[in-house]
């Protein structure tokens, strides 16, 4: 059977998810509906693609995930460099339905994808704009699922906009991050991954700071009970982004990573490695 997953920014006290699935169910009898996430921050492509890309290849091939953040189209018909039309883009043998605002480039990365093609008609109907993730993405993914051609309902097109975001920036002996997610226990995700790490001799010791000097930990642990219960603990996640959290310190919201280092989104954390002869250079993160 078809699935079609959503991610979106529309909450769930409202009817707006419900009209999406109810569309769909309209279009195509036999289809599995999966909720991926509504409680992307409004009109946050990052937090969506970050949604996205943790578990779209959980999925199996073929599945059409419909990103329906910030997903009304701007046409310019004067600069179309400027203009953002409703597209489809393979990738990994998936289907990627949204708005080109630069979810797509934050996707793939430096990836190759398997084609890009923008919906045509789009303009057809001024209607298809007060919804257009419901009124636009909607009837392509429905298409797709049912084995309709792309090409019999899109135009293959080359260059889609393109969006950026921070990187861990390297410097000797350390490596600058950010938190690029804060998850439901309050834990911290940045975008410092296992193989950052590995650009590193493993036997030279590291710290690992975050917002005040007397946070630190010097450890990567392999699961959080590592730790006694309350104590902050860094691991690598199952997507292998280094995360710093408390061990079911999300028993009290307030005593969560987030809530006691004072931590927000795009916040430093930073690896410092000491190799023999080196110099621990705790001041150098606050200058």
């Amino acid at each position: 059977m078809p699935i079609i997953t959503l991610t979106t920014d529309m909450g769930l006290k409202d009817h707006y998810v419900a009209a999406i699935k109810g569309a769909i169910l309209s279009h195509i009898d036999q289809i599995q509906i999966i909720d991926i996430t509504h409680e992307v921050q409004s009109f946050s492509i990052l937090q969506a693609t970050f949604a996205l890309q943790n578990c779209f290849h959980e999925f199996p091939k073929g599945t059409v995930h419909i990103m329906g953040v910030n997903s009304e189209p701007m046409i310019n018909l004067m600069d179309d460099s400027l203009s953002s039309y409703p597209a489809i883009m393979k990738y990994k043998d998936h289907y990627f339905i949204s708005n080109d605002n630069g979810f797509f480039s934050l996707l793939i990365g430096e990836d190759e994808h398997q084609g890009f093609w923008r919906i045509d008609d789009v303009l057809s109907s001024k209607n298809v704009f007060k919804f257009p993730t419901k009124n636009i993405l909607v009837p392509a993914a429905c298409k797709i699922s049912s084995g309709v051609p792309i090409d019999s309902f899109c135009s293959e097109f080359e260059d889609f906009q393109k969006a950026y975001t921070f990187q861990p920036v390297f410097e000797e002996n350390v490596i600058k991050g950010n938190v690029i997610h804060i998850d439901h226990f309050g834990n911290l995700i940045t975008n410092i991954t296992r193989t950052d790490f590995n650009k590193f001799d493993k036997e030279i010791p590291f710290t690992i700071f975050f917002r005040r000097k007397e946070y630190f930990i010097d450890t990567i642990s392999i699961s959080y009970s590592d730790v006694p219960k309350g104590e902050k603990v860094a691991i690598f996640n199952s997507n292998d982004y280094l995360e710093i959290a408390l061990n079911q310190g999300a028993t009290d919201r307030r005593n969560s990573a987030t809530a006691l280092f004072g931590m927000s989104i795009n916040d430093i954390v930073r690896v410092e490695f000491t190799p023999r002869g080196s110099k621990d250079t705790l001041e150098s993160l606050f200058l």
